[in-house]
């Protein structure tokens, strides 16, 4: 299941980022599950992981060669997490750092390696290691789309955005695909995202833009509420272009930062859409909060409610529900009688009951969508904050109950 069309776009490649993919057979035999990121000399890699105490090896090994300043190669296994698997782990994935490293004439620190799949599992070295020379040899600046499906799991379908804008009189590239599907919760989650530009961009300053699109997009998307070992987003940006992104132009910088935002939204709302068992995509946006953190506990509250998610699959206008999920928020001082809770423009609650002009049939109709929007108007502040999430049905079950298998 998922929600829209399964539409991977024509992708942009990106001057100074080649890929390659090949199959090393780690949990089905023939697919497609390792892929590797070449990056220019001299360009900027800034990177996001996941803040679960017990993240994996490769998250471990990224952040540390990441800080080193010296990243020219990505390596990405789907399969196999890597995560749970102690110093044996750490071991693993160096070696496969070195392995590509030693494919490539550079040493360890220059490589990066992301790794996704089942928890807990030895790494599977040695079929990694019989696919690094393939994955080298056929690098491309063409293979984004093959890269979008090497790096799936539960995905049932590949993602991806891609964008040019001009700065400067120079044209720019941005493209990036993601994977993930379940145990997705902020703070990153079970995805992975790479997302590469020929703009010319320091390192600190791109480190800064990527933290912000990512709490503007992969921070604010939950399938499950299960944060991942593994997360990681990663942003190139090449300076093959020739336009020169830098904080003393204000309006290059702006424009720059919303194409990147619009590009990384994208991708993390094909995570949502492509949610394990998702029928719904489901808007939770909370409007007029006193914090962001009153804002997002309240919407959270409501995107991880087992009860909403539930009804929300059943096309159930059950709104009491999501009445109960807001009043269990620990909103401090809250005032029943400024909340307004609106599915789409139908008002369902005000004046700290039902609306008056709520209609059973009106609830029914946007329930019935497969794009619904659950508004919450607090009016207490002037704060607004918007997550994203998805029903919640028998197939997550399935497809978690089998996972390993």
């Amino acid at each position: 299941m998922a929600v829209g069309p399964a539409t991977l776009p024509s992708m942009y490649s990106v001057d100074g980022i080649r890929i390659g993919v090949a199959s090393a057979g780690i949990k089905k035999p023939g697919r497609k599950d390792v892929v590797v990121f070449e990056v220019c000399e001299d360009a900027s890699v800034a990177g996001v992981f996941t803040t679960n105490a017990f993240c994996a090896a490769p998250v471990v090994i990224s952040k540390d060669h990441l800080a080193q300043g010296n990243v020219r190669y990505f390596l990405i296994n789907t399969g196999n997490a890597n995560a749970g698997t102690g110093k044996q782990g750490l071991a693993d994935a160096y070696e496969c750092c070195d392995l590509l490293a030693a494919e490539v004439g550079l040493t360890r620190s220059a490589v990066l390696p992301f790794s996704t799949g089942v928890i807990g599992e030895p790494l599977p070295v040695a079929k990694i290691a019989a696919a690094i020379p393939q994955a080298v040899e056929n690098l491309s600046a063409y293979q984004w789309e093959a890269a979008a499906s090497g790096i799936m799991t539960t995905d049932t379908r590949p993602k991806g955005a891609t964008k040019k804008i001009e700065i400067d009189g120079q044209t720019v590239t941005i493209s990036g695909i993601s994977k993930g599907a379940g145990m997705i919760m902020p703070n990153m989650a079970t995805m992975l995202g790479f997302i590469g530009t020929d703009a010319a961009v320091e390192p600190q300053l791109l480190q800064e833009i990527l933290t912000d699109a990512a709490n503007k997009s992969f921070n604010r998307i939950t399938i499950d509420g299960d944060t991942s070992t593994n997360d990681s987003c990663m942003l190139i940006a090449t300076g093959r272009s020739g336009a020169i992104v830098s904080s003393s132009d204000t309006e290059a910088l702006n424009l720059f930062v919303e194409a990147i935002n619009e590009v990384m939204l994208e991708i993390a709302l094909a995570i949502v859409k492509d949610g394990e068992g998702a029928t719904k995509l489901v808007t939770v946006s909370v409007e007029s909060a006193v914090t962001q953190e009153e804002a997002l506990k309240t919407a959270y509250t409501v995107a991880h409610s087992p009860l909403v998610k539930t009804a929300l699959f059943a096309s159930d206008p059950n709104w009491g529900r999501i009445l109960a999920a807001v009043g269990r928020a620990g909103i401090e001082n809250f005032d029943l009688e400024t909340l307004k809770i609106y599915l789409d423009d139908v008002c369902i609650v005000e004046n700290g009951g039902r609306a008056a002009s709520y209609t059973e049939d009106a609830g029914q109709a946007v329930m019935n969508q497969e794009n619904i929007l659950i508004r919450i108007v607090l009016n207490r502040g002037d704060v607004n904050e918007t997550v994203w999430t998805t029903d919640l049905s028998h197939e997550y079950v399935t497809i978690n109950a089998d996972y390993r298998s």
